[in-house]
């Protein structure tokens, strides 16, 4: 997915795209592989911090404790993360909100790199907290800025870099956590703290960047400002369309007072797009993929054991991994700009594949091979289809002012996996089927079309011949 060439040479949304993704998507998906190499290290070093105080070793219990904190504190601080975007986004502006976050992901890695020397694993705890926040936030912000910098054309392949950064900072926390570079146990602190390097150049660069147009033109109401944003960005021009796209959406913004969270989810208008993002977060962290990904995190996994079965070593799977990881990036650079619902298929039909192999797991010593073949499949079609398109599908179904209210946090957890075992993968079939007839039937094309004429089609959807429009009540317009 690459931007047409005379856009990149005639503005810098392209630099802009790249400085948002490192800051954003990049460092969520670098904490969600970085902790894998570091993990036996870090318990060791629990282990004789709390020596150290107590002169006697911790049972296996506390160890247990403290590294869950360890692990559980990231997700924790996710959620608080996506939960503030509202109001700090809304009070900063997206640009200062960008800087502001990567300024806690600095102090994140500065309190992390300390806290080897200092003997305290509490400082891993309240580190970790912050890399959560930063992520949850950061990924948030991401989302938004990346929608409201996009030409109406251009709006879906520019929101694909989402996906991609994601992609690319799950290959770094792999690559980084490999013996030869720095996973090693006096090294582990520095894999933790790669991406605060990245957080450093946003905040370095991003300044010398325009704000996002949309939110000088909706929010602060500056039409000059709003225009040499665009101009900046994507070249010179006059761009009436964007102007007089986002002026009908400040016109119905202001026909409405603003909503809280829980007043949007009674509000009849939006609950389509509420029920859609719903069913496609849902779909994702239950499509599978968390459970072929927790061989990140753990060596007792579904996918861990199907490779130790092809005969591939214990200490060679780690890079098996890592072409994993490559060729999701891969599919992600190379898929097509679309958001047909169809595109969710194959992933449901490759968990179902997933699902056949876990009743044929023991029939003989060809199944790992062939379980194998549908991990990597699997992934292929994950990352071309519902890995990529999520994340625009989301960014597209809601308008300007809820977009801060309805952002939202991943949380992947390998509960349900510890729980089923390999037979997880029945759950994870019929979430992925569920999903596909809803997106088939019900979720319109988002492609080519602005907000408003989106968000009409959602109020237009009919389910068993009942139409779901509210009643029209008399506004400004």
């Amino acid at each position: 997915c690459v931007l047409p060439s005379d856009v990149q040479t005639r503005g810098n949304v392209l630099l802009l795209i790249i400085i948002l993704g490192i800051g954003g998507s990049f460092q969520m998906g670098y904490h969600i592989t970085g902790l894998s190499s570091p993990s036996p290290f870090i318990q060791r070093f629990i282990n004789s911090s709390w020596y150290d105080r107590h002169e006697e070793p911790p049972s296996p219990q506390t160890i247990t404790m403290i590294w869950s904190l360890i692990v559980s504190m990231y997700a924790v601080g996710g959620l608080f993360g996506a939960i503030s975007i509202k109001f700090v986004s809304g009070m900063l502006g997206r640009k200062k909100a960008v800087i502001c976050n990567s300024l806690v992901a600095v102090v994140a890695a500065g309190i992390m790199l300390t806290s080897k020397g200092a003997k305290s694993y509490e400082m891993i705890i309240v580190a970790r907290s912050l890399f959560g926040y930063s992520a949850g936030l950061g990924q948030s912000t991401h989302l938004m800025y990346l929608g409201e910098i996009s030409l109406r054309k251009f709006r879906g392949i520019v929101t694909l870099t989402f996906a991609i950064f994601t992609s690319l900072g799950k290959l770094s926390g792999q690559f980084f956590g490999l013996s030869e570079i720095f996973g090693r146990e006096e090294l582990w602190e520095i894999v933790l703290c790669v991406p605060a390097i990245l957080s450093v150049v946003q905040v370095l660069v991003l300044p010398f960047l325009p704000e996002a147009p949309r939110y000088l033109f909706i929010e602060k109401g500056d039409d000059k400002a709003c225009k040499k944003a665009l101009q900046t960005l994507w070249g010179d021009g006059d761009y009436k369309e964007e102007m007089d796209e986002m002026l009908a959406e400040q016109a119905a913004i202001e026909a409405a007072p603003p909503k809280s969270l829980l007043q949007l989810l009674w509000d009849r208008t939006v609950r389509w797009q509420l029920t859609t993002m719903a069913v496609i977060c849902c779909c994702n962290q239950l499509s599978g993929m968390s459970a072929v990904r927790t061989e990140y995190l753990y060596s007792d996994t579904f996918s861990f054991d199907i490779f130790l079965n092809t005969g591939i070593p214990r200490d060679k799977i780690r890079y098996v991994t890592l072409g994993l990881g490559l060729c999701e990036i891969i599919t992600s650079i190379s898929c097509v700009s679309t958001r047909h619902p169809l595109l969710l298929l194959p992933v449901y039909m490759v968990s179902i594949f997933s699902y056949n192999v876990v009743f044929l797991q023991d029939s003989g010593y060809w199944v790992p091979y062939i379980a194998t073949v549908l991990i990597i499949l699997f992934i292929i079609f994950f990352c071309g289809g519902p890995g990529m398109c999520s994340t625009h599908h989301i960014g597209e179904t809601v308008t300007h002012e809820t977009k801060p209210v309805l952002s939202r946090v991943y949380l992947p957890s390998p509960l349900s996996q510890n729980a089923l075992n390999s037979y997880c993968f029945v759950l994870f079939a019929c979430v992925s089927l569920l999903g596909c007839l809803y997106t088939f039937f019900l979720l319109p094309e988002t492609k080519g079309k602005t907000l408003m004429e989106i968000s009409e089609e959602f109020k237009a959807i009919i389910v068993c011949g009942k139409l779901f429009k509210p009643r029209e009540v008399e506004t400004k317009l």
